[in-house]
Formats: structure tokens, sequence, C-alpha cells
């Protein structure tokens, strides 16, 4: 008997609408959606601009090309369950942000392995 008034003060104590600044579960995902881009931007452009050897290379590539792919799948999900628009709580905001985000990504590791490979298949030829 003591529980149920519990359970019912406590639903009545939640705010109607989030805050500016409260974490909800849209935003949080919006969150991740855009770390995975960052990340995947930045290890593509390190793949790019690094002169390390090839496998380094080749692993960062399919890594910014992974990462850049599941922060736009996040991305498209946030965005796609998305029930308000911007300030409702969903994570709307960040969740369109990380698509062009991981996109990038997705050019970066793209190009930095088609370097890779023509590196690869233009020194395969030369006499060793």
């Amino acid at each position: 008997m003591f529980a149920p008034h519990l359970l019912a003060g406590y639903v009545l104590a939640q705010p109607a609408s989030p805050g500016a600044y409260t974490l909800t579960a849209g935003r949080s995902w919006a969150m991740v959606a855009m770390l995975l881009g960052v990340a995947g931007a930045a290890t593509g452009g390190l793949a790019l601009a690094n002169r390390a050897g090839t496998v380094t290379r080749r692993r960062r590539a399919v890594a910014a090309l992974v990462a850049g792919s599941a922060g736009t799948v996040v991305g498209g999900l946030v965005v796609a369950a998305a029930d308000g628009g911007p300030g409702t709580g969903y994570g709307i905001v960040g969740g369109v942000m990380a698509l062009p985000v991981g996109l990038a990504a997705i050019v970066l590791g793209g190009l930095a392995l088609a370097r890779v490979r023509r590196t690869v298949s233009t020194t395969a030829g030369m006499p060793g």
C-alpha cells in the first residue's frame, strides 16, 4: 500500500518537458553519433596526412570508414526516431549535425584508402 503512493508521488514530481540542459536518451545518442563522426574524421585526416607505413594508413582509413558509417547510421536513427523539433529533448539537432560529420569521415577514409591502394599498386611494379 505504501509503494503505490511513492510511485504516484515520483510520477507527479517529474517535469513535463525536459529542460535545455537535461541529458535525455535522444540527446545522449546524438552525442554518441557526433563523437563517432568526429573520431572518424580525425582518423581519416591522420590517414591522409601521415606518412606512416602502409599497414597503419590502411587501418586508419578503415577505422575512419567504420566510425563514419556508424556515426551516420546512429545520427539518422536519432533523426528518424525524433517526435519533435529542436528543444524537445529528442536530440534531433545533434542527429542532424552528426550526418554531415559522419559523411565527411566516410569521404576522408575512402580517399585515404584509395591513396593507400594507389601507393601499393605503383610500388608493386618497381624492381626491388
